[in-house]
């Protein structure tokens, strides 16, 4: 009997897959592969373009709610937020590290009550050195914030601050998000990793 699975992934413009004119982004590519594999995913894209992690809490689990509670199917979450957090404004990041920190481990909390596992994928890299100075620091805080909580992390902003393509898509683009090829990096980054926790 196939598996019923459906799957939120939640967070900013990167999930949406801004950029991609195939309209799959990170997450759909994953999901495409699963399929393949002989184990598909029903999958709710829940981006929102310039939000922060705050504000990406703020919204989550009622939107989750309405896709995953209440039924014999199971219940995931993906969570990837934080590059927004980074964004400089009047000359100070839109959100504070330790803000950042602690919405992502509201979220965290909030899965486990309602019994949805989560990976957490962190933020990518942009085209703009001094600000993935920021994103490298910051990924490392989410890093230790799903340790704690005993929950999967991705790692993404170095391998794809020293990858050609993705550098170059996010060039040619708007600074931040690539093109397909871009995107088809990332859910290589990420999928190991899905594969497991799918698996698990």
């Amino acid at each position: 009997m196939t598996r019923d699975l459906r799957v939120c992934f939640v967070g900013d413009s990167f999930v949406a897959g801004v950029g991609d004119p195939e309209h799959l982004g990170w997450a759909g590519r994953l999901c495409v592969a699963s399929a393949r594999a002989g184990l598909p995913v029903t999958r709710y894209v829940l981006g929102v373009r310039r939000q922060t992690t705050a504000e990406v809490a703020e919204r989550w689990a009622a939107e989750c709610r309405v896709r995953l509670a209440g039924g014999e199917w199971e219940p995931r979450v993906v969570l990837s937020t934080g590059v927004n957090d980074t964004t400089e404004e009047d000359g100070a990041s839109r959100l504070e590290p330790e803000q950042s920190v602690a919405a992502l481990a509201g979220m965290l909390a909030g899965a486990a009550d309602a019994g949805w596992p989560v990976l957490v994928v962190g933020p990518p890299a942009v085209a703009d050195d001094r600000q993935n100075q920021r994103i490298a620091h910051l990924d490392d805080r989410f890093a230790r914030a799903c340790a704690d909580h005993g929950v999967p992390y991705v790692p993404v902003a170095a391998a794809l601050a020293a990858d050609p393509v993705w550098r170059s898509e996010v060039a040619a683009g708007d600074g931040a998000h690539p093109g397909a090829a871009g995107y088809a990096r990332l859910a290589d980054l990420v999928r190991p990793a899905w594969e497991r926790w799918l698996g698990g």
